[in-house]
């Protein structure tokens, strides 16, 4: 799909300002409502707009801790990955997941209670027989920068 400056515009915008009314991005774009909803949902029909979703403000809800897991298989097969990937999906503290080249096989989010939770988490994993063989923990301290808008310049050689 051959992106303008105003589709551009427009996934900036959104990628920051999810709750934007038509009206107001019609008007930051200098597009009047209809031709701007157009562009919308050929975005979303595209699949370049994935979803529209809150930032929650964890700390508020109470304790949590965030956690980055890198995990190594035990086995390398095709199969075996299928099977993690399914597994992980069944599990709600893992609420970010990828595979990845290199050292590691993925790369685990998890938010949960606390560490007893999640080392209860893990070692329900290992019992599950998951194919998880190695994994090293990274405990988040603080957060320092959140998820921004992508780098749009950037991607785009703009």
């Amino acid at each position: 799909m051959k992106l303008d400056d105003r589709d551009i515009e427009i996934l900036r915008i959104l990628s920051t300002e999810g709750r934007i009314t038509k009206a107001a991005l019609a008007d930051r774009i200098g597009l009047s409502p209809t031709p701007c909803w157009d562009r919308l949902k050929k975005l979303e029909k595209a699949g370049l707009i994935e979803g529209y979703r809150a930032e929650i403000a964890l700390k508020k809800l109470g304790p949590h801790v965030t956690v980055f897991v890198a995990a190594e298989l035990a086995d390398h097969t095709a199969a075996s990955f299928r099977a993690f990937e399914a597994a992980v999906g069944r599990y709600d503290e893992v609420v970010a997941c990828w595979a990845l080249g290199g050292g590691f096989d993925y790369l685990m989010q998890i938010v949960t209670r606390d560490i007893d939770a999640y080392q209860r988490l893990i070692d329900a994993m290992l019992d599950a027989r998951i194919g998880l063989a190695r994994y090293f923990t990274y405990v988040v301290t603080k957060p320092v920068k959140g998820r921004g808008a992508p780098p749009f310049d950037v991607l785009l050689g703009a």
